[in-house]
């Protein structure tokens, strides 16, 4: 690929190519990929939940995205997978979490976050594979909750993802029964989960997925050196514990694709179709770059 950088050190666009447009999620765990993103010229990050990327990028509203992996699946039209960093974990997460009132298997019900797709079918599949259960699900807006909006009281069973799982966790002693949705995969299938990757409508122009994938490796390598600086700003603007930020962005994810994460991410593609949890089998396909 021809070279984007400058000798001044900046990445510049080929023309026509202005400004690249890129779909985020502002939690905590996306830091180590889109930190500094905002600083650059050549691109504009439009931030919103995870739930809502997909919709963006296929509306063409922006040219790549960090959508939720099982969006590969679900998707109308076919996505390129850029391989220039990933949401992901080897063991527990922290920060996908479901929460019961009842031992899990006398679940009848979940409340699932409004905020996630990939969580509530792993969620799904676990429930199946390893309790023999197939409770209903409920939207759940968390957010609505956490700004005062949604009617008093905690459902019985509940799924929540991201930041608020931290910062405004239901209380312990009314959910004695919660299970780390991550870890528990890892234990059942010895692999790794993904999350989140960064995707691209297949029919995008070649160069802009190009820049846009230059853009965003470079990005991720360059926060991987100044992650303790990320950790302290995480921590002190959005109320998380110093200690355990640093450990969560440091032990508990991962942010790169290796052969093992793409086995663990090609099996949940396999289970989703297996449940009919997704209509199709998509094969992944990642771009050239």
């Amino acid at each position: 690929m021809t070279s984007l950088v400058t000798p001044a050190g900046r990445l510049s666009l080929p023309r026509p190519i202005s400004r690249i447009r890129i779909g985020v999620v502002g939690f905590v765990n996306t830091l180590p990929l889109i930190d500094g993103l905002e600083r650059l010229r050549d691109v504009e990050l439009r931030c919103t939940v995870p739930s809502h990327l997909l919709a963006m990028l296929l509306d063409e509203e922006v040219d790549v995205a960090l959508c939720s992996s099982i969006d590969y699946q679900l998707s109308a039209e076919p996505l390129v997978v850029l391989p220039v960093g990933l949401l992901g974990c080897d063991g527990p997460t922290l920060t996908v979490r479901l929460y019961s009132s009842v031992p899990i298997d006398e679940i009848d019900e979940v409340c699932c976050d409004t905020d996630s797709h990939t969580s509530v079918v792993l969620m799904r599949i676990l429930f199946r594979e390893l309790y023999g259960i197939d409770p209903a699900t409920i939207e759940y807006d968390a957010r609505e909750r956490v700004a005062g909006k949604a009617p008093p009281g905690w459902p019985r069973a509940m799924m929540l993802i991201g930041d608020k799982v931290v910062t405004d966790a239901p209380p312990a002693p009314r959910y004695p029964h919660q299970l780390d949705l991550g870890e528990a995969w890892t234990s059942w299938t010895g692999l790794p989960f993904v999350f989140a990757l960064w995707m691209a409508r297949r029919s995008a122009d070649p160069s802009t997925i190009a820049v846009a994938a230059a853009i965003l490796d470079r990005q991720r390598r360059h926060n991987a050196q100044r992650l303790d600086g990320i950790v302290h700003r995480a921590a002190s603007g959005r109320n998380w514990p110093l200690d355990l930020a640093g450990g969560y962005l440091r032990n508990k994810l991962a942010f790169q694709m290796t052969p093992r994460r793409r086995e663990g991410l090609e099996l949940f593609f396999d289970k989703a179709a297996e449940h009919g949890l997704a209509a199709r089998r998509r094969a992944l396909e990642i771009a050239a770059m």
